[in-house]
């Protein structure tokens, strides 16, 4: 029998995300955890791990979802395309929804399978939130981690665009999602270190609703920092710019759509 259409979207955001989140969390245990042994401190050569890590998180991510609901597994892309595409807004809170329980979901299954890790590293849990939640580099700075947040996550959707726009270059059949992928490696690279490059609200806030409810001390939500917003307001602004940088700046000169 066949679910609905929204539904089996919803089905397939979630399980994107999922995907997503359980490499990109993942790999932050793995260089975390059993790095250098101080925890909080990634191991030598990590954060070519992690980027490498998130970015292949997003394509696989992309694979299983591409076909059923456009694969956004970020609320930042719905909006966005939403905004600017044609995609109807009465999905943006259940896509968004989906994306943010598939993230919660996958934070609890990798700390499930690290537990013995974690309790070895960090038996309290008050410095390892961070495995799964973004913190800033400089937590006296919050409208620097707004600005990164919004320049990241501009540059993920105006090449977001530029890659699945069919009037664009094509990209070759299937290999959409690593060239997604990819652009998520290259903003890690670029942008990572000031405010974990989360880009993606569904990305942040689904793990740290994990952390909190999992009892982690430096979660970002009720430990006094309230540094929470920044990955929530940064990517919905950054992708509404990006989307917006796209339609102004590139597609407006394209050759219309063959018939």
């Amino acid at each position: 029998m066949r679910v609905s259409s929204l539904r089996g979207e919803l089905l397939a955001e979630f399980l994107g995300t999922f995907v997503l989140i359980l490499f990109g969390a993942g790999v932050c245990a793995m260089t975390t955890l059993f790095g250098t042994g101080v925890p909080g401190e990634v191991v030598r050569g990590g954060w070519t791990n992690i980027t490498l890590g998130w970015g292949l998180g997003v394509t696989m991510g992309v694979y299983v979802a591409g076909r059923i609901s456009g694969a956004h597994l970020n609320p930042a892309v719905t909006v966005a395309f939403a905004a600017f595409w044609g995609f109807p807004w009465r999905k943006v809170l259940p896509y968004s929804f989906a994306q943010t329980a598939g993230a919660f979901l996958a934070a609890a299954t990798v700390f499930l399978n690290y537990r013995p890790a974690f309790e070895k590293a960090d038996p309290t849990l008050e410095r390892t939130a961070g495995i799964f939640t973004t913190f800033p580099a400089f937590p006296q700075l919050p409208m620097a981690g707004l600005f990164d947040q919004i320049l990241g996550t501009a540059l993920l959707l105006l090449l977001v665009m530029a890659i699945v726009d069919e009037r664009n270059q094509p990209v070759p059949g299937g290999l959409a999602p690593w060239a997604i992928g990819l652009v998520v490696v290259a903003i890690g690279c670029s942008f990572g270190s000031l405010h974990g490059y989360a880009i993606n609200p569904a990305r942040d806030l689904g793990p740290r609703l994990f952390v909190t409810l999992a009892g982690f001390r430096n979660n970002g939500l009720t430990d006094g920092s309230y540094v929470f917003w920044v990955p929530i307001v940064g990517p919905l602004a950054g992708g509404l710019l990006g989307a917006w940088i796209y339609e102004a700046g590139v597609r407006r000169f394209l050759p219309p759509a063959e018939p």
